[in-house]
């Protein structure tokens, strides 16, 4: 039997909003369960389904056994159940039967959910009760508890401090070593040299070095004017180091962004935003034996974005999971350090919503500006999140840019983007017109993970005057 918790439900009974195919597909572990679903996302092998007010789907999906599988999902987590063996989250049924109450609202019939589903979501409205129960301060003074032994856990932090410090002295001497020798041995010693030294990070207990140690080695394969990105990596990696050997000289903000860098936890702390946060993209990457999940989101009154991370091992995606598309009323602690982008979501409010209107975005010259300060901040920081407003793609003597429509500014498109089907998508949204893209900006380009397409003229009026409007319910096109 397979379970995943892919979050608590809301603590709410308002029904809740039917999700959009792009928002389904955007679930997806990976491409190949993203075909899996489209498969099962048509009536055919559905039997029993049905959905409730309160967020729940359920069905009997036939398959190659003489049992169905049984699949419920609570979509104000998200959470699922099935009991196919799949080790994936969401697996192919959860997301053909999403699909199909996607495309079509008439194919699940509004009901109670059968005992077997009922049971489930009974549980997890259940854990969020007590859950408010337990957050719930007694006496006017919370609840929570502080370290058991605050000199022991003390004396643990200097003991790794040491560690690292150790460690920093070490790659300091392997950085002066290489320039001393010269470049081109990078090339010659091949990788193997550089995953020594990260494994010597990991020993330091400095995940975050090995991580950037790991980059170095593969810049000499990655073609010509090489030396020159790895030379301004180590240099970046040598401010980093002697930031970490100085610390306590460094402004409290700063010497916070050091510790995230070097790979110590930052916790989340500081009274919670609350606001109405819309789900601006979603993806995985592979960083070792594990795939870290990131989701930005962006606050409407507050008008700062966030990011929500989270990590799958062994081969299991991340639990956390959001729409792209929807938008939560929630509440989020931001994390220390890094621009304090990062934040842990707290409790939410109601239900998810259609997302409404785009974040209101920037030129392409703000665009820059914005990472630019960003960098005061993080000067290890690869890129910074923003929303481009009216800007074209067009293609370039090296791929594709974006261009401002009412400018002679263009960021270019990050290499990395240029090989992902989605650049098509935006080409095609474009249609030769301005349009928003969110993204994120950095040295290697713009690589965009959203977009919000221009009115199309469907009669009368001044085209010139519907290109440069966003219609009240714009829906946003996940490009990843």
């Amino acid at each position: 039997m397979l379970l995943t918790d892919g979050g608590e439900p809301l603590r709410t009974a308002a029904p809740a909003a039917r999700w959009t195919v792009e928002q389904v597909l955007a679930l997806a572990p990976d491409e190949a369960s993203r075909k899996a679903g489209n498969k099962l996302g048509s009536a055919g092998p559905w039997s029993d389904t049905g959905w409730d007010g309160p967020g729940a789907v359920w069905g009997l999906c036939r398959g190659s056994g003489s049992k169905p599988y049984r699949t419920v999902i609570d979509t104000t987590g998200p959470a699922y159940r099935c009991s196919c063996p799949s080790r994936k989250f969401p697996c192919k049924h959860a997301l053909g039967l999403l699909l199909l109450r996607a495309s079509d609202e008439g194919a699940l019939p509004a009901a109670d959910p059968p005992d077997w589903a009922g049971e489930w979501l009974a549980g997890r409205r259940r854990r969020a009760e007590a859950a408010e129960v337990k957050e719930r301060p007694e006496g006017g003074e919370g609840t929570a508890a502080g370290p058991a032994d605050p000199a022991a856990a003390r004396r643990r932090a200097e003991r790794r401090a040491g560690r690292i410090g150790g460690g920093v002295r070490e790659l300091e001497q392997r950085l002066t070593d290489l320039v001393r020798g010269g470049l081109a041995a990078a090339e010659q010693s091949g990788y193997g040299l550089w995953e020594e030294t990260a494994a010597r990070m990991v020993d330091a207990q400095a995940p975050g070095l090995a991580g950037r140690v790991r980059e170095l080695g593969a810049i000499p394969g990655s073609g010509p004017g090489w030396p020159v990105r790895l030379l301004e990596e180590c240099a970046l990696l040598h401010l980093l180091g002697t930031g970490w050997l100085g610390i306590d000289r460094l402004p409290p903000p700063l010497a916070a962004t050091v510790r995230t860098r070097v790979g110590l936890p930052a916790p989340a702390e500081g009274p919670p935003v609350r606001d109405h946060w819309l789900v601006l993209a979603q993806y995985d990457t592979p960083e070792g034996k594990i795939v870290a999940r990131r989701i930005w989101l962006y606050g409407r009154e507050s008008g700062r974005t966030a990011l929500l991370l989270s990590f799958g091992a062994a081969g299991r995606s991340p639990g956390q999971a959001l729409p792209v598309g929807v938008t939560l009323d929630a509440e989020l602690t931001p994390h220390r350090g890094s621009g304090q982008l990062r934040a842990e979501l707290g409790t939410q409010f109601g239900t998810p919503a259609p997302a409404g209107t785009p974040p209101p975005g920037v030129t392409v010259a703000g665009a820059v500006a914005a990472y630019g300060r960003a960098l005061g901040d993080d000067p290890w920081l690869d890129s910074w999140p923003v929303t481009l407003r009216d800007v074209i793609p067009v293609p370039s003597e090296d791929g594709w840019q974006l261009a401002d429509a009412e400018g002679d500014s263009a960021l270019p498109i990050a290499p990395a983007a240029l090989s992902r089907p989605a650049l098509w998508k935006l080409v095609a949204l474009s249609g030769g017109g301005p349009l928003t893209v969110f993204g994120e900006c950095g040295h290697r380009g713009f690589d965009p993970l959203a977009a919000w397409p221009p009115v199309r003229e469907g009669g009368g009026g001044a085209p010139e005057a519907a290109a440069h409007t966003l219609p009240v319910n714009a829906e946003t096109v996940p490009l990843i």
